[in-house]
């Protein structure tokens, strides 16, 4: 049988070490291509490139004999998908993984992540599609003590498939392997970013600002992605991109338009 066909990719890169990790998984699945941003492309959410050209090209960055087929990109993770079932891919992928991201997409984060929106950009495709982020923003990160799960994930999604209009938001806790209790399936958690701008000046004198911020969790559910990852949970939160707040319809018709 034709091994299941795997389109990689991510937003922190393609010699990000959570890419490279997530291509070694996938391996022992099926037939991996990779299609990522040559250079960080974190928190650009749905971006996409229409003001400049894009640049794609083959790149060797394993050397060895089973290395996938890789292409870097110059845009963003959105374009990264769009470029690959367009024009890229010989075939429609049966699954496209994105990640492993440095660092957390739980929760209120999801809105900003570049890796969910690869992930979102296949499912709007048609094609089952999973972000993973581990909760480690450290480059030298370990993402081994997950590899399982993630398999088995992959797996589970390529034999069950994933409902229609769904992607999966997967979070792992940054834990060993002995540590990590399974999988919890999770409802995003209610939170923010109670946020602030660090404003400086530059030797020449014009101001400049660093974002900066604290996380503000609002949600105390025990149902949520939140809760799952503070108890040592694995959290999947199945997201949909029809942002249509379907509960508030009626509430809008009774408006005098």
């Amino acid at each position: 049988m034709q091994k299941p066909l795997i389109l990689v990719t991510n937003d922190d890169g393609i010699t990000a070490p959570g890419l490279r990790a997530l291509i070694s998984y996938m391996k022992e699945i099926g037939e991996v291509v990779v299609v990522a941003p040559d250079s960080p492309q974190s928190g650009m959410g749905h971006a996409i490139t229409l003001d400049s050209t894009l640049y794609s090209k083959k790149v060797s960055v394993d050397l060895e004999d089973d290395a996938p087929l890789e292409y870097s990109c110059s845009g963003t993770p959105a374009d990264c998908v769009k470029l690959a079932l367009q024009e890229l891919l010989g075939r429609k992928p049966d699954i496209c993984v994105s990640g492993i991201n440095h660092g957390s997409n739980s929760s209120i984060n999801v809105i900003y992540s570049g890796t969910m929106s690869a992930a979102i950009e296949a499912g709007i495709e048609g094609i089952p599609a999973i972000g993973f982020s581990l909760c480690d923003y450290s480059w030298e990160a370990d993402f081994e003590p997950a590899r399982d799960y993630i398999i088995r994930i992959v797996k589970e999604a390529i034999e069950n498939g994933i409902p229609k209009g769904v992607v999966l938001n997967v979070n792992i806790p940054p834990l060993n392997k002995e540590e990590l209790k399974g999988i919890k399936i999770c409802r995003q958690a209610r939170a923010n970013w109670k946020e602030k701008f660090d404003k400086r000046t530059n030797p020449n004198g014009k101001d400049y600002y660093w974002l900066t911020g604290e996380f503000e969790l609002l949600d105390k559910g025990e149902d949520t992605d939140e809760w799952a990852l503070a108890q040592g949970y694995i959290s999947v939160v199945p997201t949909q991109f029809d942002l249509t707040a379907h509960h508030a319809i009626q509430d809008i018709n009774n408006w005098n338009l």
